[in-house]
């Protein structure tokens, strides 16, 4: 029974294609009407997908972002602009050991969660399909604060002075700022 009414509360959810807030209570939909994925504040971020294959940017959905591990003694953060893949790390990271933890095969090459839509056809494990409405970062007052920051690991920075994106290629962060 609690199997069939979870069913019915996650389809409610999808087809009404509700807005996702992970790890924060703080604000509703109706309040936050642009944000489509949201991430609590904390000493944590979101870790990108690794690739040990790094697929032609062509053949893939523009603004796609990832953690190329194709050599894993020179991995970087990469995202696609739907011509050329573009470096966000600026600098090489040995990722050998944290790719000894992730699985080599591919065991489903058609899921993907979808938020914001029915259907998709961009290609990715997470999509996120709005004209309208963002993904919001995990926010974090300063890189150092994370205890064990992952290869591929993206976070906003909120720190007075210092607003910026920042991503973690296994070795060092790189910043971006406006």
């Amino acid at each position: 029974m609690k199997k069939i009414i979870t069913a019915l509360l996650l389809g409610g959810i999808l087809l009404a294609n509700a807005q996702v807030i992970i790890g924060n209570n703080t604000g509703t939909a109706s309040v936050k009407t642009s944000v489509l994925l949201e991430f609590a504040t904390g000493n944590k971020g979101l870790i990108l997908p690794y690739v040990r294959i790094l697929p032609s940017p062509t053949t893939i959905t523009e603004g796609t972002i990832l953690l190329d591990a194709s050599t894993s003694t020179t991995a970087r953060v990469k995202y696609s602009n739907g011509t050329n893949w573009i470096d966000l790390s600026g600098q090489n990271a040995d990722v050998t050991a944290a790719l000894a933890n992730q699985p080599t095969g591919i065991s489903e090459t058609t899921s993907k969660a979808i938020v914001g839509a029915d259907t998709s056809t961009a290609d990715g494990v997470l999509v996120l399909e709005s004209t309208t409405k963002t993904m919001v970062l995990p926010t974090v007052s300063d890189v150092q604060n994370i205890p064990s920051p992952s290869p591929g690991m993206m976070v906003y920075i909120n720190k007075a002075g210092a607003k910026r994106l920042a991503v973690y290629n296994g070795s060092k962060w790189s910043f971006w700022k406006p």
